[in-house]
């Protein structure tokens, strides 16, 4: 029988590439979807029944009749290699695949075309007759009759991994396992001109991501529970921290968020969990090493943000989430390394960089996995995470069958790693993706359930515990060279360009961070805004992180233009010195100090523009600053105002302004000067004559009567309508003497000369 099954699967395949491949049906062994979704338990102990569980779908164009379903078990596998193998292959293939079981069979009956349909099947495991402790191929068939298997064949195949181990290990092999907290970029570098400095959020994703069921609030969740070191980004608190309060939601409305006591929740379950686990704490933001290396180190000052990158992540994590994280391990993508990205990932005090096995391959032929530390030089470790296992759970794991699968291979791998030496203890780390969704976490965290319950050939292990093992003495230690990197993902790094538009961005926050009286509001968002342009998360969209790179930018040059120079319209002097206003306005909300407005003459011989002034002008005002100016001869002068900031540069765009001297010329100067002197001196005259008069009467003992040696008219009067006499008329407005008191009719004394010297600073300038 189990020759003529085999001839008929051949029989099958052969003819299965001459029918069209757009409309063939599968046949042979192929022709039902078999698919294991659960096994139970996962790693059986003596005296345990297996229970496996899936669903069958009949993808041929026959009904399929005397249908049922068998379990298989096949030998034991010999080596992770073969494992890996055979979670590809597809199909029944006898022999290989073992017999089935004898007396543990489930009848399906009749099973039409395209219908699915459930199955459950449970085999004690004595009756599997399990040998020594290694890990056994497990398959489940369905087989029955069809139009193209009349005599009834394997129809359908689908296996898994079954590890079987009686005892505990005499040696456990100590895991490992990253469980990352990482999300996207959610926070700008924009806040709300109040005194909260209200943050602004580009979207309001993340909520989704923390509510219940959401993916971060099932990694916390999830792994509160498991033995795993939390990887986190602390950029991820910060933001989730400025959720729990205030913030506004970028948009045409400018929408306030409402998300807050789901950010409160979030953070009130991490704080909870982190107390019994170690965490690991990224640069802030999770700058991607590989781009910085291979782009970065071109530009000036693009690796400075590592150091205040690492320096915040203690920060935040300390203050949020009150516990001490460790900041001196680097993880650069996919734990791909090279010899420049060493460089980078340790010069800001990170001693252990997280590699992978695919990047750091063995070249010594060893016959088992070895110990992930290794020293690479200079005090650094590389801590070599198991390429198998890091990548179990990187497929469509919402599918359960995937996920089963999965399971299953990782228990088998981790298994097999500890039988590859059971006398040598060796220390295994994982590193899954960066940001599994649910599903994936789900899947791993049920791997990682079983593995602590089984307890039988792993152990648990921290990160700091994993980099601080003894390291294989045969294991390699060479980092490879740049030619080594992986193309793909060579291709999907921060260009050269972004790190240079990142550097501009930076050379503007200082320049304009100087002239603020609280240059912290700016300095902050800005900064983290800053390492969030390096971040790792944009190789998956380069056009969103261009745009993001735009936005920043473009915001700080929105507020650096709030401090500007009002213009001026054409001013006229009408004398060698005048007053010249500039005026400074200021929308910030803080206030800006330590400028300087300096005034400068397109032609300095005809007008000087006075001395710069440091100015101080407060927030949300404008003020006018005076400049004393001297003009040397007429006509017009173009002047300049700029902005300066402390350190000298110009601040702004300069504002121009033409300047129309009108200044009197010398010799106008000198007759108004002779008319003046003439007025002083008929004065002086008049004064004389009157003292003298007033002298003649006091002799002659009268009040004004009798002559005065001039021939008066003798009538006897006073005098007070002399022409030549006791009034003393000069030929002026009549004026009265010193003894004759004022008449309201009388003119006003007359009053000093005019001067001739330059006005006063103060002269009104015509605008």
């Amino acid at each position: 029988m189990t020759l003529l099954t085999g001839v008929l699967l051949l029989v099958g395949l052969l003819q299965v590439p001459h029918a069209p491949s757009a409309q063939a049906a599968p046949t042979g062994s192929r022709t039902v979807d078999v698919t294991i979704d659960s096994m139970s338990p996962s790693a059986p102990s003596k005296g345990d029944t297996v229970t496996v569980s899936g669903t069958l779908i009949n993808d041929g164009r026959s009904t399929i009749t005397d249908a049922k379903v068998a379990m298989h078990r096949g030998a034991a596998i010999g080596g992770r290699s073969s494992i890996e193998s055979l979670s590809r292959r597809t199909g029944y293939l006898p022999g290989a695949d073992g017999e089935a079981v004898d007396g543990h069979t489930e009848k399906i009956g009749k099973l039409e075309p395209g219908v699915s349909q459930p199955f459950s099947l449970s085999v004690p495991v004595k009756d599997l007759d399990l040998g020594k402790d290694g890990v056994y191929q497990l398959g489940i068939s369905l087989s029955g009759r069809s139009a193209s298997a009349p005599a009834g064949q394997v129809l359908g195949f689908d296996r898994t991994f079954l590890p079987w181990q009686e005892s505990d290990a005499e040696k456990k092999t100590q895991l490992t396992y990253m469980w990352p907290l990482i999300s996207s970029t959610h926070l700008t570098a924009e806040t709300n001109p109040d005194a909260q400095q209200t943050p602004v959020f580009r979207d309001d994703d993340l909520a989704a991501e923390l509510a219940p069921g959401g993916r971060l609030q099932q990694m916390v969740a999830l792994g509160k529970n498991l033995p795993v070191t939390f990887v986190i980004d602390p950029d991820l608190l910060a933001t989730v921290d400025a959720m729990t309060k205030s913030y506004r939601v970028n948009g045409p409305d400018g929408r306030m968020g409402k998300n807050q006591a789901v950010a409160k929740q979030w953070l009130h379950e991490l704080e909870e969990a982190v107390k019994t686990h170690e965490v690991v704490a990224l640069p802030f933001a999770d700058p991607d090493l590989a781009s910085l290396a291979h782009h970065g180190k071109s530009v000036p000052s693009a690796l400075s943000h590592l150091g205040p990158a690492t320096d915040l992540a203690d920060k935040t994590v300390d203050t949020i989430l009150g516990v001490k994280p460790r900041t001196d391990f680097a993880w650069p993508v996919d734990g791909a390394i090279d010899s420049s990205i060493v460089d980078v990932a340790t010069s800001a005090g990170a001693h252990n960089v997280i590699t992978r096995s695919d990047s750091l391959r063995e070249a010594g032929g060893l016959p088992y996995t070895p110990t992930a530390a290794r020293p690479i030089g200079g005090g650094n470790t590389a801590v070599v995470a198991d390429a198998q296992l890091s990548r179990a759970f990187e497929g469509d794991m919402s599918k359960a069958g995937n996920s089963a699968h999965a399971v299953q291979e990782f228990l088998a791998q981790t298994e097999m790693i500890n039988l590859e030496d059971p006398g040598r203890q060796r220390s295994i780390v994982v590193a899954p993706q960066r940001m599994p969704s649910v599903s994936q976490a789900q899947a791993m965290a049920t791997a990682l359930r079983e593995l602590k319950q089984s307890d039988r050939w792993t152990q648990p292990l921290n990160l700091s515990g994993a980099a601080k093992a003894k390291p294989d003495r045969a294991a390699t230690r060479h980092v490879p060279s740049g030619s080594a990197y992986p193309s793909s993902l060579r291709r999907q790094e921060l260009p050269t360009g972004a790190f240079r538009q990142i550097q501009g961005t930076q050379a503007a926050l200082d320049d304009y961070q100087v002239i603020l009286a609280q240059p912290e509001r700016v300095v902050t968002p800005f900064g983290n805004a800053i390492m969030r342009e390096m971040s790792t998360q944009w190789r998956r969209d380069p056009t969103d992180a261009k745009a993001f790179r735009h936005s920043v930018r473009s915001y700080l040059d929105g507020l650096t233009k709030k401090v500007h120079l009002i213009q001026k319209s054409e001013a006229t002097l009408s004398g060698r010195s005048a007053t010249i206003p500039v005026t400074v306005q200021n929308n910030l909300f803080q206030g800006v100090k330590d400028m300087t407005l300096r005034l400068t003459s397109s032609q300095p011989n005809r007008l000087d523009a006075g001395k710069p002034q440091t100015i101080t002008v407060e927030g949300g005002h404008s003020q006018s600053f005076k400049f004393d100016t001297t003009a040397n001869a007429n006509g017009r002068a173009w002047v300049t105002a700029q902005l300066y900031t402390s350190d000298g540069k110009p601040y702004g765009k300069p504002m121009m302004f033409q300047v129309n001297v009108t200044e009197i010329t010398a010799t106008v100067m000198l007759v108004i000067a002779g008319g003046v002197l003439l007025l002083v001196l008929a004065g002086v005259r008049i004064y004389l004559q009157r003292k003298r008069a007033a002298g003649r009467r006091a002799e002659d003992g009268t009040d004004g009567e009798g002559t005065d040696g001039d021939g008066s008219d003798g009538d006897g009067t006073d005098g007070d309508t002399g022409t030549d006499g006791d009034t003393g008329t000069d030929g002026d407005n009549g004026g009265t003497d010193g003894d004759e008191p004022e008449q309201p009719s009388d003119p006003t004394p007359d009053t000093g000369s005019e001067s001739s010297d330059p006005s006063g600073s103060g002269e009104k300038v015509d605008r």
